[in-house]
This record gives C-alpha cells, structure tokens and sequence, in this order.
C-alpha cells in the first residue's frame, strides 16, 4: 500500500500530523505560551494643580553680630568758647631734674657796685719794674660796648703768703690794663622754695558749644551670622485631579515566544510519519 505524507500549513507553528487506520484520539492542546510583554505605556495625562503652600516654618535664631565697623573720621572742631577764670593752682608737683643749663643770655647792665669784700691775702711783692715817664694824659675816649663775657678761667692756687714788707713811697699809677676776659658763668644754684599759692579766681562762665562735626563715615558691613536652623516643612498641599486617559492606543507589543508542544495523547504505538490511504 502506498504511504501519503499530509503537511497542514494553516497553523503556527506547522506540524506533521501522522494518520493511520488504528490511530488513537489526538492530543489536546498545548500550555498556551507565556505572554509577551506589554506594549509602550500611553502619555501621561496633564499635571494636576498644586496644593496650596504649607505654613512658613519658625524663623531662624538671629546670627551673631559682625564685628563693628571702623569709626568715621572726627568731625571738625567747633569754635573755642571764651576762656573761663584760672581754676586754683594745684599742689605743686615734687620737683623734677634739672634741665640742661640753656645758652647764655647776652650780659645785662651792670648793677650797682657792691660792698667791698673781704680783703683777700696779699700775694707775693713782684719785682717792681722800672718807672716810665709819665706820658700827657690824652682825652678819655668814649666807652666802646661791652664785649661778651667770655669764659671764667680756672682759678690758680694761691700763692703762700710772704712777709709783709716794709710799705715803700707811693709811685706813679700805672697805666690802666686791658678789662681781662670774664670768667665762665658759675652753676646754677639750688631752686629756692616754691612761693605760697595764691588764692583762687572766680569761675568764669561757660563758652557757647560748638557746632558739630559732621558724621563720619559708615563703618564697614560686619559678616553675615550664620545661618538659622531650617523651619518645620508644611504639610503637603491636596493631590491634584488625575489626567485624562490617553485616547492613542499605545503600538502592540511583540509576540511572545512560542510555547511548548504539548504532550502525545495516548492511542497506538508511534507510526512512521506517513498515512496509509489504502481501502479506506
């Protein structure tokens, strides 16, 4: 008997079903296969409307103080009011270092002649020089100004006193010698003592006070405290109405993955792929 093969083309996957006089019932159908995934989620409808705003959070605690700013320039000096009464002369303070002796000033006139001093003693009778003739005495010229008193010299020492000689005849007078120059001025005395205080004056009234000055500058902007700790957040504002339904179908998902064949259904023992068409 000869053997047909049927192939069926209309399903998918295709299959080769096997046919035979003694063939027991067919198979059910396959598990069906896993689902493939889902197509492209349509667009998001709008955005519903913001909530309204939580309450403001707590301010924060306040920054520390810049450091302050430098002090504007003086402003001028308003004019001086009248000079009050000298107030009472305060104790006088203890006495401090003498000072350096300052220059000396120009020599005043001379004063009177004091009384004479003490006769000092008699140095030793120089010899006696020979006496000259006496010249004609010419006119006293006028006195030229006094020159300035120059240095004290040092004093020599004195000389020991010899015996007194016998008092000779009284010459001529001599012509008169040049003035020798006058000696270094001598130190300073001691400060006498300080003069009783005199007694106050009145108080003299108070000077008008003077315009003010204009203001200084402004100091320089001190650093920002630091920042206060954040306020509590508000509670959050009512969700908005939901969007629209997208009325675009989202594109069709890709096919699946074929699932496996189903198992034989029981009936006769396998039979080559062929179908015998033989008196039937």
């Amino acid at each position: 008997m000869p053997e047909t093969v049927i192939v069926i083309e209309s399903i998918t996957p295709q299959v080769g079903v096997t046919f035979a006089a003694d063939q027991g019932p067919q198979g059910g159908q396959g598990p069906t296969g896993a689902t493939g995934p889902a197509g492209a989620t349509g667009a998001t409808g709008s955005t519903g409307a913001t909530g309204p705003t939580g309450p403001t959070g707590a301010t924060g605690a306040t920054g520390a103080t810049g450091p302050t700013g430098a002090t504007g320039g003086t402003g001028a000096t308003g004019d001086t009011g009248p000079t009050g009464p000298t107030g009472a002369t305060g104790a006088t303070g203890a006495a401090g270092p003498t000072g350096a002796t300052g220059a000396t000033g120009p020599t005043g006139d001379t004063g009177p002649t004091g009384p004479t001093g003490a006769t000092g003693a008699t140095g030793a009778t120089g010899d006696t020089g020979p006496t000259g003739s006496a010249g004609a005495t010419g006119a006293t010229g006028a006195t030229g100004a006094t020159g300035p008193t120059g240095p004290t010299g040092d004093t020599g020492p004195t000389g020991p006193q010899g015996l007194t000689g016998d008092t000779g005849p009284t010459g001529p007078a001599g012509a008169t010698g040049a003035t020798g120059a006058t000696g270094a001025t001598g130190p300073t005395g001691d400060t006498g003592p300080t003069g009783p205080t005199g007694s106050t004056g009145p108080t003299g009234d108070t000077g008008p006070t003077g315009p003010t000055g204009a203001t200084g500058a402004t100091g320089a902007t001190g650093d920002t405290g630091p920042t206060g700790p954040t306020g509590a957040t508000g509670p959050t504002g009512p969700t908005g109405p939901t969007g629209a339904d997208s009325t675009v179908p989202g594109p069709t998902g890709p096919t699946g993955p074929t699932g496996p064949t189903g198992p034989t259904g029981p009936g006769a023992d396998a039979i080559p792929v062929s179908l015998f068409l033989g008196g039937m």
